[in-house]
């Protein structure tokens, strides 16, 4: 009798799980939200800073994240981040962030453009604040270090 209550329970335990599941991945109750997250490497290069050569190794990721519904973006933001040597050796002198704007057609209608930061950090970041775009397509974070672009990440921002 024991083995049957014991297999019973299991049952009902493993039915509430996969309800529990769909609830979550259907979207049980609450807005509809949409957000995203991806990075990108960025391979190695050489700059020239104030006439001393700065080497940034392999090892750096532009990390670019979205939050928001439909064309609604409450939240953006854009960094850097490096792991093993490059986390230790890597920093970024006359950097900036750029947030640009994109149509389904791939035809860029706005740019936000960050300040060069003339100062040097191994951590870039930059945030943006909420907005609605006019149009649906494409959001990206775009990198440059001395005035040349050196990454780039999107995300597709859709019905």
């Amino acid at each position: 009798m024991s083995t049957l209550r014991n297999a019973t329970r299991r049952l009902v335990t493993a039915g509430g799980a996969v309800a529990l599941i769909a609830a979550v991945t259907l979207g049980a109750g609450g807005p509809a939200r949409a957000s995203a997250t991806g990075s990108t490497p960025i391979g190695t290069f050489d700059y020239d800073l104030r006439g001393a050569g700065v080497k940034v190794p392999v090892g750096c990721f532009l990390t670019h994240s979205i939050d928001g519904s439909g064309r609604r973006i409450k939240s953006q933001l854009a960094g850097v981040d490096c792991m093993g040597l490059a986390a230790t050796f890597s920093k970024f002198c006359n950097w900036r962030i750029d947030f640009a704007f994109a149509d389904t057609d791939n035809r860029t209608y706005r740019t936000s453009r960050g300040a060069t930061h003339l100062e040097c950090r191994g951590n870039p970041l930059r945030r943006a604040s909420a907005q609605t775009l006019p149009k649906y397509g494409k959001a990206c974070a775009k990198f440059y270090v001395n005035g040349k672009l050196r990454a780039v990440q999107c995300h597709f921002i859709t019905k």
